[in-house]
């Protein structure tokens, strides 16, 4: 173990970024604030990737900073899982900084000092979860992500975006609550809640202090506000209605911070409280499984009928977060390995998606996936982006998506589940079905004079649309960037940071820990 101040430190640059943002921004020229979140953004991430060396050998940093109340430290604790997760949001954050200077600018955004200042809250709170010590420091890091989310969701301050954060406040505090309440719970009975790679509550369980069906009533208490955030349903309609937000809001829902962070209290809930032994023995894993198979095919259908490029991309969300949370269930070393990275391939190919979106939207003013037609003659870069990241979405070969489906698959089929491995394939076709669509009409020759689209002539501000040309620089390279990563984590897992081996050395401690070695 090495005590060290550097995981609190990454959480700190967040917060005091957003700190100097919200207080000096409206006395800041627009390019000190926007130097402010690019300099955090890189502090951050710098601070995260210089653990991974030690994480991979098998240290642990740890910060343990006061006591909040008796038995209950506020500390952080870098453990594989957690760098996974934490070298994601670092990493994206970076690049969706640049890409949000363009889109807020192109578009001529108001309320940018308070945006600024909120992505920045978020992406500590996602740092602050991922190598939260214990269940109350992860506690209070999830709470503030999702106060922290809700300005951004009523970014436009008009009637649609109030209704979609309260919707959205209802679902995320409601469901935080009784994650609250099984905390106290775990506290009380255990005298503690430090995680552990197979959890720390089959002690307890084993002494006889809770019968079967309480002890599935408290998992299902714990796990409820990842479930919300993660959008399994029922509990996932906050996430279509929050696309009313700008688009690099969708994207640090969808693939950053918020939707990453509902998946991986599965997995803390799953693999470090409970343990995969006794989150199956109680039967909560099995029907969050179930839940999270239904979704991923509901999702799917419901994609096939959205125009709206935005919805079609929300309600696909819904669908491969289920993988995540299914391959957590499942309880398979490979699945729960295969579900961590999936967290990673799901992030990069999903917010290329999303930032295509947004670039598509302020370069045309377009929308909707019937009016796109020919587009991609008039954005040559930004379409075949988007066409790449939908194959590696659907799991192709060479594609980081292909990494991850297969050994969700692999570990499901080691556990005797083979109507999972059904879902997971159905759903690839699915994928291939509802994102194919819009690269053939982009592709296709449009209507206009010169074969492309045809395009309104200002937005809704009265700014003039380019009359040609793809999408601005500070848009078009992120996208570029996270195309490039998901392409090249598909042919080589281990490039860069290695999150491969992370994701393999944290479902290999949780399922030797907790009992379960199959797959």
């Amino acid at each position: 173990m090495i005590e060290s101040l550097k995981p609190a430190a990454a959480v700190g640059v967040c917060l005091l970024a957003a700190a100097m943002i919200l207080l000096l921004g409206n006395r800041l020229h627009r390019n000190l604030r926007e130097a402010i979140t690019i300099a955090a953004s890189f502090c951050a991430a710098g601070l995260v990737f210089s653990m991974t060396p030690a994480v991979l050998h098998g240290q642990v940093y740890e910060a343990r900073l006061w006591q909040i109340a008796e038995g209950v430290e506020l500390a952080f604790r870098t453990d594989a899982a957690g760098m996974v997760f934490a070298c994601i949001a670092g990493f994206l954050w970076i690049l969706t900084s640049f890409y949000s200077i363009g889109y807020m600018r192109g578009h001529h955004e108001k309320n940018q000092t308070g945006y600024f200042a909120a992505f920045a809250v978020c992406v500590g709170s996602a740092l602050g979860i991922a190598m939260a010590a214990n269940l109350m420091t992860f506690f209070i890091f999830y709470e503030m992500l999702t106060i922290a989310t809700y300005p951004l969701v009523v970014h436009y301050r008009n009637d649609a975006a109030k209704a979609s954060g309260r919707k959205y406040l209802a679902y995320t505090l409601v469901s935080g609550q009784l994650f609250f309440a099984a905390i106290c719970v775990v506290y009380v009975l255990c005298g503690g809640g430090d995680f552990k790679a197979g959890g720390f509550l089959a002690e307890t369980a084993g002494r006889g202090l809770l019968p079967g069906g309480v002890l599935c009533l408290l998992f299902l208490m714990m796990v409820v506000g990842g479930a919300v955030k993660a959008g399994v349903m029922p509990l996932h309609s906050w996430l279509p209605s929050a696309m009313v937000a700008p688009t690099p809001v969708s994207a640090l829902l969808h693939a950053v911070a918020v939707v990453k962070a509902g998946a991986f209290c599965v997995l803390r809930v799953v693999c470090y409280v409970f343990g995969p032994q006794l989150a199956v023995s109680c039967g909560g894993a099995k029907i969050l499984a179930w839940a999270a198979a239904l979704t991923i095919i509901i999702s799917s259908f419901v994609a096939l009928r959205k125009d709206n490029l935005k919805a079609r991309l929300a309600f696909s969300t819904v669908g491969q977060l289920s993988y995540i949370v299914m391959g957590i269930c499942v309880c398979a070393q490979a699945s729960i390995a295969g579900a961590l990275f999936h967290m990673a391939a799901h992030a990069f190919l999903k917010i290329t998606l999303f930032m295509c979106a947004g670039a598509i939207f302020v370069t045309t003013g377009l929308s909707e996936i019937s009016s796109m037609r020919g587009l991609a003659r008039r954005m040559p870069v930004t379409m075949t982006c988007f066409a790449i990241a939908s194959l590696g979405i659907a799991g192709l070969p060479l594609m980081a998506g292909f990494v991850s489906k297969f050994n969700l698959i692999r570990g499901i089929l080691a556990m005797g589940q083979p109507f999972f491995a059904v879902v997971l394939v159905a759903a690839a076709l699915l994928a291939l079905s509802y994102l194919m669509p819009v690269v053939q009409i982009v592709f296709a020759k449009g209507a206009g004079a010169d074969g492309g689209p045809l395009l309104p002539a200002a937005d809704a501000h009265g700014h003039a649309y380019p009359v040609q040309g793809d999408a601005a620089l500070a848009m078009r390279i992120p996208l570029m960037l996270t195309t490039g990563v998901a392409v090249v984590l598909g042919c080589v897992p281990n490039a860069g940071v290695h999150l491969y081996e992370l994701a393999q050395m944290a479902a290999t401690a949780v399922t030797e820990g907790g009992g379960f070695l199959a797959g």
